[in-house]
This record gives structure tokens, sequence and C-alpha cells, in this order.
């Protein structure tokens, strides 16, 4: 398979990995945490990683010149997923004055005074940047649907109870969210969406890890134990957001998260491939603004009175010296 074949490949395989709208979603059916056939090795792929990340670096720089649009990555998993380490991977290749990340944590009293878009809405990218959301708007459909009783602690009109967060409230919910993404993107926000889909055997093998090894135990919380025993009310509730909040304008993407370094290679991929739908260039200025530079650089250079080096012309052979030069060179 040349490289070309392969790229092919793995545009389709990164386009299966996306939420079609309107589709319903069943994670253990539908997606892999640890797709088995991949095409290439962990060599490869970390070599393949590393010179996308490269060329990410030019297409952010075209972001950034271009100032049109902005990006936004959102990154939603369960704990132990490998979401930091991700992300520390795709921007290292990046220019951090161009980036911003953002980690939400439960709200604090200020936040929870005011609707819960609020605080993302400050974090967000602007014009010419890339932003990334570590964990997102997407924890008021997620935990506080796991654990409902926190809902009562927006103190929203209506809610009295917790009779009172039934069906349709989640309903209304996935509505806001889905506007207030269709309205990011077309005030020119790129949006992509993705859930890193860990297995519940895998992530029990990370929290292991990090009970065995000092160096990572702060990296393991007592609270993170506690939500694995509602691992299924959680995949539950990732299954119901993924169906109703998976948009043309905003897809979702489920990444198998087993193997790390194939996650991140597809993480990168799907940037780099939107990016590449942009089809962003530097901008071109007119023709007075390129005399105006002639000029400047004609002044620059008279500071040390140096001379604008003249191109000079390409040297040309006749037709009739070279016929006298073979003519000369002729044996007597």
């Amino acid at each position: 398979m040349d490289k070309k074949q392969r790229r092919q490949k793995f545009e389709k395989y990164i386009d299966s990995l996306r939420v079609k709208p309107g589709k319903s979603v069943s994670l253990k059916k539908d997606f892999e945490s640890d797709y088995d056939h991949k095409m290439v090795t962990k060599e490869e792929g970390v070599q393949i990683l590393e010179e996308g990340l490269k060329n990410l670096a030019i297409m952010q720089d075209k972001l950034y010149a271009h100032n049109q649009y902005s990006v936004l990555i959102v990154l939603q998993a369960m704990d132990a997923a490998g979401k930091d380490g991700a992300i520390k991977h795709v921007i290292s290749g990046l220019n951090p004055s161009g980036v911003k990340v953002a980690s939400f944590k439960a709200p604090s009293s200020q936040e929870l005074d005011h609707d819960y878009f609020w605080r993302h809405y400050k974090e967000l990218p602007g014009r010419g940047e890339i932003g990334i959301f570590n964990r997102s708007h997407y924890e008021n459909v997620l935990v506080t649907k796991v654990h409902p009783e926190y809902i009562l602690g927006e103190n929203l009109p209506g809610i009295e109870s917790l009779k009172d967060i039934d069906k349709k409230f989640w309903e209304k919910r996935y509505k806001q969210i889905n506007r207030f993404e269709k309205n990011l993107a077309e005030n020119g926000t790129i949006i992509l969406k993705i859930f890193l889909h860990v297995s519940k055997d895998e992530q029990k093998r990370r929290f292991l890890e990090r009970i065995d090894n000092p160096d990572k135990n702060w990296k393991f919380s007592v609270a993170d134990a506690k939500e694995r025993k509602l691992w299924d009310q959680y995949q539950l509730a990732y299954e119901q957001l993924l169906e109703a909040t998976s948009t043309d304008y905003a897809p979702w993407y489920v990444l198998p998260a087993d193997d790390k370094w194939f996650t991140r290679l597809c993480l990168g991929a799907i940037i780099y491939f939107e990016f590449e739908r942009l089809k962003l260039s530097y901008p071109t200025v007119s023709e007075e603004h390129k005399a105006q530079l002639q000029q400047v650089k004609k002044e620059l250079l008279a500071e040390d009175g140096e001379r604008i080096p003249k191109p000079q012309p390409l040297k040309k052979t006749t037709t009739k010296k070279k016929n006298a030069a073979s003519a000369s060179n002729k044996p007597k």
C-alpha cells in the first residue's frame, strides 16, 4: 500500500468515527475502544504524527494570518481516557501563543449564578486562534444527568424538585447546546467534538497503575472510583448526547482510546483534515503594498550604505557559438 492509498484508507476510517446526525448510537455496537485493524504500526504512527504536527503548525500560522476562522476542539471522556496526554501531544507542534486550553471542573458559586454557558463563553478562541476545552458545556448533560440533584444547585425557574428534571428538561437542554454551537459556527468557529472511548477494563488497568506508581498517585482521586460504579449510567448519558448533539456544523467523533498512540494519531488527523477543508492560504497584498515594501527595503539597506543587488541575467549560449566551439574541437 503506497502513501496515497494509506491516506485514503485512513480518511475513510476517520469518517467512520464521525457520529452521523440523527442516527441512534450504541457505544458497544457502533464504536470500538480498541481498533484491531490499524493501518500502521506504533512506530510508523508516531512518525506520521510528528510529521503531521509540523504541517499543523503551518496551517495554524495560516489560520492566524487569515484571521477569519477560529477552531474549537471539545474533548470529553471517562476518567483516565487520556485527555490530558492527547492535548499535550497535539499542541506540542503548535505555537502556544495561538492556543487556549481551558479545563472545566465543578462550577463555582459565581458560575452557578449565571447560565451554564457563561463560563465557557469567556474561554472561546478568537479569530485566528485554536481553543481546546478539556471537559466542556457537555458536563451539564453528563454529570448532571447521572447526578440530577446538581441541577437543583443552579436555581432554575420552574425546577423545584427532582421530579421537575424530566425527559423534556433534557431535550430542552440539548436544543440549547445545539443553538449555542450553531451560533458559534455561523460566526466563523470550526467546532470539532471528540469523545475518547475507553473500555472499562482499560480504565481499571490505568487506575491500578496510578495507585501502584507513587509518581502518579496525584492523578487518582477516590471520587473517580466512586464514579466508576456508575459506568453504565455514564455510557447511556454519552449515547444520548451523541445522538442529540452531533450535527453537520458541530460533529462528534468517537475515538478508540485503549491505545493512546493511536488515539493521538486519530485526533491529529481529524484536526489536520479539517484544516485542509478550509483551504487556508496566506493573504495576498496589493501591488501598491508591494511597492511600499520595496521602498522600505531600500531605506533599510541605505542605513548601512548597502545597495540592493540587481538580478544577474542568465547566460545564454547561442547556436553559432556552439557550432563554432564544436567545429574547433574537430580533429584536423
